[in-house]
């Protein structure tokens, strides 16, 4: 009889308006002893027998380069993670948040390496990961992509964005009005990639409960909806499915001018259909 927690979810993107090319990417992967199983874009998976992990990224980048980082970094994740069954089979127990810092150093390695040519030279992507394991949540972000948890109706963003405009927010310097419309509101001290020598991800355990709803997204999703709307959009559905499009649809009237990527993620108790 299963004993662990149902996750259900879905996910979207879409391109912005001022160019046909996506540079966000998304992925949502089982890990396990055998590696990596890519998930489709929406459906429910017990974590009995596998972690589940779920990524946004938006590259950057002339030419190419943008689409190609974050497709990079996500496909490298779906090759690292799962090294912690492996370890585990050897008799060692990795910590989870070491293990994925040493992940996104490895990412960050990867990509700066790619970065060698001339059409790919500097190019970097931001990173939001979910990785549920059958007792906790480890996250890691980089860059302002970001997760939330709305949990008894109650937002929270638990991701920081690597801006000084978003610190000076959620200090109480300036409101969410003039954050949105800050003349640096995008211009990020953290990135994978980008020629850096060094990167320092957000890293964050949070154990979750049934019922708890999980967004992760890229910020142009961002751009075109305010914390009220994504509060408000996962406290009142329980299909991940309707919530992404709700919020996705919202985003595009309001703005829709930079590329969108979303994934909403439900808690079910375990034995609940998927």
């Amino acid at each position: 009889m299963p004993d662990a927690s149902i996750l259900q979810w879905a996910a979207l993107t879409h391109s912005g308006s001022r160019k046909p090319r996506n540079d966000d990417s998304w992925i949502a992967f089982a890990s396990g002893p055998g590696g990596a199983e890519t998930l489709g874009d929406a459906g429910g998976r017990s974590l009995d027998y596998h972690d589940l992990v779920f990524a946004v990224s938006d590259g950057m980048g002339g030419g190419n380069a943008g689409d190609l980082a974050s497709a990079l970094l996500l496909q490298r994740m779906t090759e690292i993670i799962p090294e912690t069954f492996k370890i585990a089979a050897s008799g060692f127990f990795p910590d989870c948040l070491d293990h994925l810092a040493d992940a996104i150093r490895s990412v960050h390695e990867h990509v700066n390496q790619a970065a060698a040519c001339d059409h790919t030279r500097g190019m970097a992507a931001t990173l939001a990961l979910a990785w549920f394991t059958p007792e906790n949540l480890y996250l890691a972000n980089v860059g302002d992509s970001r997760i939330y948890l709305s949990r008894n109706g109650q937002l929270e963003q638990l991701t920081r964005d690597h801006t000084a405009a978003w610190g000076q927010w959620k200090r109480g310097e300036i409101s969410e009005i003039e954050y949105r419309s800050h003349p640096r509101r995008s211009a990020l001290y953290e990135v994978i990639g980008g020629s850096h020598n060094l990167v320092c991800p957000h890293f964050a355990v949070v154990p979750y409960q049934t019922d708890d709803r999980f967004l992760i997204c890229s910020d142009g999703l961002i751009d075109g909806v305010w914390e009220r709307h994504i509060s408000n959009a996962l406290a009142s559905s329980r299909d991940p499915a309707a919530t992404s499009r709700t919020l996705l649809q919202r985003s595009i009237d309001n703005s829709g001018i930079d590329d969108i990527s979303l994934i909403v993620i439900h808690v079910n108790p375990p034995g609940s259909p998927q």
